[in-house]
């Protein structure tokens, strides 16, 4: 048998590591900046973060384009960006330290601390866990009660929205179907605050910021309005990029209020990706091992088709997302406010996190960065993300517009027509919903008027559209989430109360109108 010198043995593992290189295809630094400057051209994001963690180290981390419109100021590594669902994450962790100090249990009643709590369902009441507020399976809808937080110009209270808890009606059977919802994290964040004796913001800060030096990152809404190195929101309307308000009061820090840079979310995911453990040598420790896998172990299941990964299972964890891409197990959440989205995404089997924040409310343009960069590790070849998600986003505008055009038409249509429309008096007066509070529908200088008691973001214009329905739009046309009004009347033609739907496929699930029965206040 022929020996191999030292030298031919060289160029055959050199040989076989590029080959390797090529076949996975992992996006260079500068590649993934081409990447993301496309998909910012694209999708029209003005700001981007983006941070890759692979082998506790990181690969990747990057700033793109200006945090606002109004001030084209750039954005840099300490650039606060919404991070909204993703603090749902922060959520969890919090009460795994307090079930690891033996505080409380996953499966604690949470009448046991929170005795005013209520439910529609007396029984699901008495059983509803501390597990069931973080799971997404209460048997209450998509986004239910979303109104009372949602958007951020609402005068509800903690304790009024807690009450308020016992008027929405469930659409399905206790812990049998997953329904995203972000009130019950809200009272998760209270769980949070009796335990520990401190207010939510407060344990956050002190729990996880400070530890893993997390300087730039904020949970109250005036520290982060007066922060000079922010971003706005932005969202297109009419074919324009508009800056956006607020998205949800204070109240709903628990469920989606933390901003963060770049940073400071690259040190929040790399503690994940190391089990909980941070500083040096990873001597310190946020959570149990124990307890991150209880996070990390599915809950609920989601329906699932393959997708682009050959997934085969999908769930949601404690504050996450689950399922299986291309073989292995992926860790994820994104998040949503308005003009804002941001994802997280983590493989733990390949150590790698992947981070995107980002100005614009475009979820297509995360999707198709973090799966380009997640191609390159599965060694998936040929497929253009940002093709891909540019078609479903057009394909989803164009049926938006189309409804907006047929909507437009009719309205149009009914100005024209010399057939007798409805009095206007006949839908006048004061409405009220059990949860949602009192609206007012007025007459202005011969216009009808729509304005809500608690939720002053939803004041606008109506116009009658067919039959017992009007059209609201939104003063704030930003908000897009223009609705349909449909009155019901009594035996003397009086509109005795309405109901209201979205007029666009697109609107924000938040805009919970289906959940809204309207009776009038005599």
């Amino acid at each position: 048998m022929k020996t191999l010198s030292l030298k031919t043995i060289a160029f055959v593992f050199a040989f076989f590591l590029f080959n390797s290189i090529v076949k996975a295809q992992v996006l260079s630094s500068s590649q993934i900046d081409n990447l993301v400057q496309k998909t910012m051209k694209t999708f029209d994001v003005p700001g981007m973060a983006v941070a890759v963690l692979k082998d506790g180290k990181i690969y990747h981390k990057n700033t793109y384009g200006v945090r606002s419109q109004k001030t084209n100021a750039e954005v840099n590594e300490n650039t606060l960006f919404g991070v909204a669902s993703n603090t749902k994450a922060f959520t969890t962790a919090a009460l795994a330290q307090l079930i690891d100090q033996k505080k409380l249990d996953w499966d604690t009643k949470v009448t046991d601390i929170i005795p005013e709590f209520k439910l529609n369902d007396a029984y699901v009441t008495a059983q509803f866990t501390v597990r069931d507020l973080v799971t997404h399976r209460s048997g209450l809808g998509l986004g239910a009660g979303d109104l009372m937080i949602f958007p951020a110009n609402n005068t509800t209270t903690k304790a009024e929205m807690i009450h308020n808890l016992r008027y929405l009606k469930p659409v399905s059977s206790f812990r049998s179907k997953f329904d995203y919802d972000n009130l019950l994290y809200i009272v998760a964040g209270e769980i949070v605050a009796r335990i520990s004796g401190v207010d939510y913001d407060d344990y956050i800060a002190n729990n996880f910021f400070k530890p893993l030096q997390m300087k730039r990152s904020l949970l109250s809404i005036p520290a982060i309005a007066a922060d000079n190195n922010r971003i706005d929101g932005h969202a297109p309307v009419n074919g324009k990029l508009e800056i956006t308000g607020n998205t949800f009061t204070q109240l709903a820090t628990p469920a989606g209020g933390i901003y963060a840079s770049i940073n400071d979310m690259s040190t929040w995911v790399q503690a994940q990706l190391d089990e909980g453990k941070y500083g040096e040598k990873l001597k310190d420790s946020l959570f149990s091992k124990k307890a991150q896998r209880e996070m990390w172990t599915p809950q609920t299941l989601l329906r699932s088709g393959k997708g682009p990964y050959n997934t085969h299972f999908s769930a949601y964890g404690l504050g996450w997302f689950l399922s299986d891409v291309s073989g292995y197990f992926q860790v994820t959440h994104t998040g949503g406010l308005l003009g804002i989205v941001s994802q997280v995404t983590i493989i733990p089997e390949l150590e790698l996190g992947i981070i995107v924040l980002t100005n614009q409310q475009s979820g297509a343009a995360f999707s198709a960065i973090t799966n380009s960069i997640k191609d390159g590790y599965f060694e998936i070849k040929g497929e253009d993300r940002i093709q891909q998600y540019n078609e479903r986003r057009l394909a989803g505008e164009r049926e938006e517009d189309s409804i907006s055009k047929k909507i437009a038409a009719d309205l149009k249509t009914q100005l024209k027509s010399k057939a007798s429309k409805p009095n206007p008096a006949i839908v006048i007066g004061n409405y009220k919903d059990s949860w949602f509070g009192k609206v007012a529908i007025s007459d202005q200088n011969g216009s009808l008027r729509f304005k809500a008691e608690k939720s002053l973001d939803l004041i606008g214009t109506m116009t009658f559209y067919k039959g017992t329905t009007y059209v609201v739009r939104w003063d704030d046309a930003s908000l897009k989430a223009d609705a349909f009004v449909n009155f019901s009347l009594d035996t003397e033609g009086m509109a005795n109360g309405f109901t209201m739907s979205p007029i666009s496929p697109l609107t924000d699930f938040s805009y919970n109108y289906q959940d809204l029965e309207f009776g009038r206040v005599k």
